[in-house]
């Protein structure tokens, strides 16, 4: 029986999906019609023999199929990627940017306004990943530079600011009377702001559970709109769709971010780049 094979371009409209929070935001960054990225999706479950997102409403959510479908699909691109740029080099100027979840929608744009400004018509190229991988990918020089938060890799980079925090909550949620722990939602180990969250609580002598991980941050965000419990997220920019701060927790320090230059970026674009996330991280006031 022949093996059966995951389609590249499917999973990069289920990725983009993934990290637009939806169809017709993916279609969009992909400049596809919708029709085309849900026929990718689709032909990716009929695949898998399972379906790998569902509809809630006027949203999406993926299932736990999806969930892990994401998770590989990332890894599968980064390295289809990898391959294309080394062995065909037809790229011409081109600038690839790595950034984790956290973030990213915020970090992104600024970091390709920054490096397009000092080489303007160069192609600018995403790369969204955990912490260590991207680490590596920068090592390896497969991105140009990364942003990500420092305690998660082993490789400290340079700081470039704290990432706020705030708990997140569908509106008008209410946690569990006490001594019932508060329930989280969060990105499963290995996750540093998984573990600033517990610690947090921890330390104000406030029990807490993980009701619902996911191995990336839409998965997270899924779990949280159910209303099952708060979420611990990056406050710059607005609040994610269907959930909004929550105050009734106690506070969490920003966590220290880093960024990371492959050896033998050009000088001018890292220091428009490091500074572009400076300025975005820098507390107001």
């Amino acid at each position: 029986m022949p093996q059966p094979v995951l389609d590249i371009v499917a999973l990069r409209s289920l990725t983009a999906i993934a990290d637009c929070g939806g169809f017709h935001r993916a279609a969009h960054s992909l400049a596809l019609s919708q029709s085309a990225v849900s026929q990718h999706v689709r032909r990716l479950e009929k695949t898998l023999g399972s379906p790998v997102v569902e509809r809630e409403g006027r949203g999406t959510r993926f299932t736990p199929e999806g969930r892990l479908l994401v998770e590989q699909a990332r890894r599968i691109l980064a390295v289809h990627d990898e391959a294309v740029r080394v062995l065909l080099d037809t790229e011409g100027d081109t600038v690839t940017i790595g950034s984790t979840e956290h973030a990213a929608d915020q970090f992104l744009p600024r970091l390709t306004a920054a490096v397009q400004e000092v080489r303007p018509g160069c192609r600018v190229r995403f790369r969204i990943d955990r912490s260590a991988r991207l680490v590596e990918a920068v090592e390896r020089g497969s991105v140009d530079v990364a942003v990500y938060v420092t305690e998660a890799a082993a490789t400290e980079g340079t700081p470039v600011g704290g990432l706020p925090l705030t708990w997140h909550a569908i509106p008008g949620w209410v946690p569990p009377t006490a001594p019932a722990p508060v329930p989280l939602v969060a990105i499963e180990d290995p996750c540093a702001i998984r573990r600033r969250a517990i610690a947090t609580l921890a330390a104000h002598g406030v029990a807490a559970t993980v009701v619902g991980d996911a191995g990336y941050l839409a998965g997270v965000l899924d779990v949280a709109r159910t209303g099952v419990g708060v979420a611990l997220l990056a406050a710059v920019g607005p609040a994610p769709d269907g959930l909004s701060p929550y105050d009734g927790l106690p506070s969490v320090t920003p966590i220290p971010m880093s960024a990371l230059a492959r050896p033998g970026a050009d000088p001018a674009t890292v220091a428009a780049a490091f500074e572009a996330v400076r300025n975005l991280l820098r507390p107001a006031g």
